[in-house]
């Protein structure tokens, strides 16, 4: 039997080339010193020739730093969260960093661990979208180090930086499209469990109570697809269904559709449907459903922005989304 491939180093390279390590480090780094474009043109031979990889471990330990972004996911099956993660890795790697994932999986304990090993990981910044009623307790522990950067909140978070999306907003900007421009008076809402009162909640109710409106049935659920289904069937199921329903998240919408279509109500017909998020599944369920989005690009480059900067005192960014318009409403658009 062979003997296993020894790992070739900067001293190989260096050989190779015919140059110094020190040469081969500016070269592989960029810098910080300026190396001739021949002499970095043989660097560059020689590291495709012996296939070179730089040691990512060693590197860290040169720079102080790992490059490395960690970022903790409650669910990383919500399209949201997917889609979330993907922004932020985007923007991660458009500013020279890696991500690193980890899903919870709705599990506190889960979580707990996942964050210890992430600073064991020595990353350069950590965000959490934490299933957490209290995240600041979560991490309170890694404060400063490394920075830590809470997502979906609805406010500032003492001790920590935070970006969130302004829910109270959002939901008057589906509830007022369902009241003023379809006529209903009689709005429901799905929603899950919340720290607090959700902001969902309290702008659907402040956008009823400023129409002159009584408030609708309101379900509370886990925030699934199975959650929006049971959601479905106990708003449908009571005695005076509403005529529209405001659905906190792409995923209690997709369960609210499936539980109208089993008992034939026809959506938007007899039910409109609007959600919150503005992920690629709420475009692509039938009907495609009216949203409230989350500009998820901007509120990725500020929590990675939050994440490299350690010195920044705790800043908090809020977001407004914007209602884009399909079919689940009952708007008659392509």
């Amino acid at each position: 039997m062979s003997a296993e491939r020894r790992s070739v180093t900067r001293d190989d390279v260096a050989r190779q080339a015919g140059v110094s390590t020190a040469v081969v480090s500016y070269v592989v780094n960029n810098g910080p010193k300026t190396v001739a474009p021949e002499t970095a043109a043989k660097v560059r031979r020689a590291i495709e020739l012996l296939d070179y990889r730089p040691n990512p471990s060693a590197k860290a330990l040169r720079k102080g730093s790992t490059d490395i972004i960690g970022l903790v996911l409650s669910d990383a099956d919500n399209p949201f969260y997917s889609e979330f993660a993907s922004a932020i890795g985007a923007e991660a790697f458009r500013r020279g960093r890696a991500l690193m994932i980890a899903s919870a999986r709705h599990d506190l304990a889960t979580e707990n661990r996942l964050v210890d090993d992430l600073l064991a990981r020595q990353v350069d910044g950590v965000i959490a979208a934490s299933i957490s009623p209290h995240p600041e307790e979560t991490y309170r522990r890694s404060f400063r180090t490394p920075p830590v950067v809470l997502l979906d909140a609805s406010a500032r978070i003492p001790g920590f930086a935070a970006v969130g999306n302004d829910g109270n907003h959002g939901a008057r900007l589906a509830v007022d499209h369902l009241v003023q421009v379809h006529g209903h008076r009689r709005v429901g809402i799905a929603l899950g469990d919340w720290n607090g009162v959700d902001p969902r909640e309290a702008g659907w109710r402040q956008a009823l109570r400023e129409a002159g409106l009584a408030e609708g049935p309101l379900a509370r659920v886990p925030w699934t697809r199975d959650g929006g289904y049971e959601a479905g069937r106990l708003l449908l199921d009571t005695d005076e269904p509403p005529t529209a329903v405001f659905a906190c998240s792409d995923l209690l919408a997709v369960g609210i559709l499936r539980a109208a279509h089993e008992r034939g109500v026809d959506v938007p017909g007899q039910l409109a449907v609007v959600s919150f998020d503005g992920t690629m599944e709420a475009e692509y369920s039938w009907p495609p459903l009216t949203v409230v989005t989350q500009p998820v690009a901007e509120m990725a480059a500020a929590a990675v922005s939050f994440a490299l900067d350690p010195q920044r005192p705790a800043p908090y960014a809020q977001f407004r989304g914007e209602l884009v318009v399909r079919r689940s409403c009952g708007c008659a658009v392509p």
